[in-house]
């Protein structure tokens, strides 16, 4: 049970790290913007904090045998936490954030190894559900931590445990833009040979000891690539060190819009 405990473990780190930011902010802080160019922190938090509960909708209903939520559950959610106010949002993100946590660290081993939740299309286990969490909940983080502090970076605890699985978010996140690419992308902290391709689809596949053919190359921390592959790398906010060779880092930020 060691993969699902370790990655529920991050959870629980990030939403510590994320709370001891939060707690600071006055009101102010809390109404103002994030990195998300259309949310407030406050909206982010909510974003946080409806998720919870709809994570927490899939658990219950995989640990009591019952039917898994359909899509129509989600905008009565949706809609409840944006009628909130600007406090309302933070504070009731918190107790949803901390309910989601608690339920994960509650599973026993059984529950561990056994539970399957068939959640947007996919067959998920515990380790994949709670990877999922981890992904957007260490990447909203950033987005309320960077508006303090514009040197953040993604907790390096959870980039250890996301590194790996970038490859399997990149053809979601991913925007072909009308042309085709590939690109070399060598990553440090840790260190993963990768191709991103671009086409009709965008992928990022292991190539690690072979010679794929490249158009150009990239170097960049795996923290780096993951906000990348979200949308969170521009200029103001690119590593030094990040090294793009024969292709441009804009034209690798319009594969990756963000949202």
């Amino acid at each position: 049970m060691s993969e699902p405990r370790t990655i529920i473990e991050a959870v629980r780190r990030s939403h510590d790290r994320l709370w001891a930011v939060v707690d600071r902010l006055d009101p102010a802080a809390i109404s103002g913007p994030s990195y998300c160019s259309e949310w407030s922190v406050a909206q982010v938090l909510s974003h946080l904090g409806s998720g919870a509960e709809i994570f927490s909708l899939f658990l219950d209903a995989a640990t009591s045998g019952g039917e898994p939520p359909g899509r129509e559950a989600f905008p009565p959610i949706w809609d409840s936490w944006n009628a909130k106010s600007p406090d309302e949002q933070a504070t009731d993100a918190k107790r949803a954030d901390r309910a989601l946590v608690e339920l994960l660290e509650g599973l026993d081993d059984g529950q561990l190894a056994g539970l399957r939740f068939a959640m947007f299309g996919m067959d998920l286990d515990i380790a994949s559900l709670s990877r999922m969490r981890l992904f957007e909940h260490t990447m909203h983080s950033w987005d309320v931590a960077v508006t303090r502090d514009p040197a953040a970076e993604l907790a390096p605890d959870a980039v250890d445990l996301l590194a790996g699985a970038v490859d399997q978010v990149v053809p979601r996140l991913g925007k072909p833009f009308g042309g085709e690419l590939r690109v070399r992308v060598r990553t440090t902290r840790p260190g993963r040979d990768l191709l991103l391709a671009v086409g009709d689809a965008v992928s990022l596949t292991d190539v690690s000891g072979t010679e794929a053919a490249a158009d150009g190359e990239l170097e960049i921390t795996s923290a780096a690539l993951l906000r990348l592959v979200y949308g969170r790398l521009d200029p103001g906010h690119t590593p030094a060190g990040t090294s793009a060779r024969g292709v441009d880092l804009d034209t690798l930020r319009r594969v990756f819009p963000g949202f």
